[in-house]
């Protein structure tokens, strides 16, 4: 977008000219764009869109369909003094639902029964160990934005105790446990189930390593519809394969598309799916109502919804 008297002057990326000629004073970054593409691996078109980006010296400001900034690009722009934005919350309680859904699954032991279907094999779970009810079970949610709000009322609705893991000490909610980052140790060894749905930032890379897991009881579950690099994923696969682990429901990993080559995919009681957990039919709409509430503010010079900011530890939130 460039920015004209009384308006803006659209124009879409494929309509942008290769050179240096063209430049805009602001970008949406929408889902078309990025594609099926990852961090590791960005799509042509996102490429040219930075390529867009990198060139006009005019940019003031970057809003994303995604929840996250955590993109490098991200960052760079911010070192420019350029405003970045997100859509955060447009998908939060469909990843919320994803998030259950996983817990709900491994709780009632789908793969084993998914292995046994695909095998025509009758496996009643009529025999010891039986299921453990979820009544009552702990569950740490790291991370208190739109998806860990969505999600603790779902676990709580399915009888589940909820600590609540945030970079701030009070309590997320009246009567909820709350701790900070720093203490997510002291409270590993009561979660039957860590759930993970925090930004990326410096503090939580790498945030549950070996000694997390280790802290955790035996046979406790992980899910993680945050971001892959949260976990260091070398150690996940040792807990897993040792039974520290009695489970996992992963989205997201340190290296997308996971390698073909990874254990992830094969080891018992482990559900991969391909960075998913947010996606929907009704997430376009409201990442459009989000944007165009942002340009809005942006053209009045308003406080931009889902702001970006950058923290001195180098972390960013929204």
């Amino acid at each position: 977008m460039a920015a004209q008297p009384g308006g803006v002057d659209l124009v879409a990326l494929e309509d942008v000219a290769d050179d240096d000629s063209q430049t805009v004073d602001a970008v949406f970054i929408s889902r078309d764009i990025t594609g099926l593409a990852s961090k590791s691996q960005p799509s042509e078109a996102l490429a040219r869109c930075y390529r867009v980006i990198r060139r006009s010296p005019g940019l003031r400001w970057v809003h994303t369909h995604s929840a996250g900034a955590d993109r490098p690009i991200y960052g760079e722009l911010m070192a420019r003094g350029v405003t970045v934005s997100t859509s955060s919350g447009a998908n939060a309680r469909i990843v919320a639902h994803t998030a259950l859904a996983g817990v709900l699954a491994l709780a009632r032991r789908f793969p084993p029964l998914w292995a046994a279907q695909a095998a025509r094999r009758w496996a009643s779970l009529a025999q010891e160990p039986l299921p453990r009810d979820l009544d009552g079970q702990t569950a740490v949610i790291v991370g208190w934005g739109p998806i860990g709000k969505a999600l603790q009322s779902m676990l709580a609705a399915v009888g589940l105790r909820c600590v609540i893991v945030r970079h701030r000490p009070e309590p997320a909610a009246p009567g909820l446990e709350t701790v900070t980052y720093d203490a997510l140790a002291q409270v590993l060894p009561r979660a039957d189930w860590l759930l993970l749905c925090c930004p990326l930032t410096a503090r939580t890379r790498g945030l549950v390593d070996a000694a997390a897991l280790r802290a955790l009881p035996r046979g406790a579950h992980l899910v993680n519809v945050a971001r892959g690099e949260v976990v260091v994923e070398a150690d996940l696969v040792a807990a897993l394969q040792g039974g520290q682990l009695g489970g996992a429901f992963l989205d997201v990993f340190e290296h997308e598309p996971l390698a073909a080559d990874s254990p992830l995919w094969q080891l018992p009681g482990v559900m991969v799916t391909p960075h998913s957990a947010g996606l929907s039919d009704g997430n376009a709409a409201r990442v459009a109502t989000i944007f165009v509430d942002n340009l809005r503010r942006w053209l009045r010079h308003e406080p931009l919804r889902n702001a970006v900011s950058t923290h001195p530890n180098g972390s960013l939130s929204c």
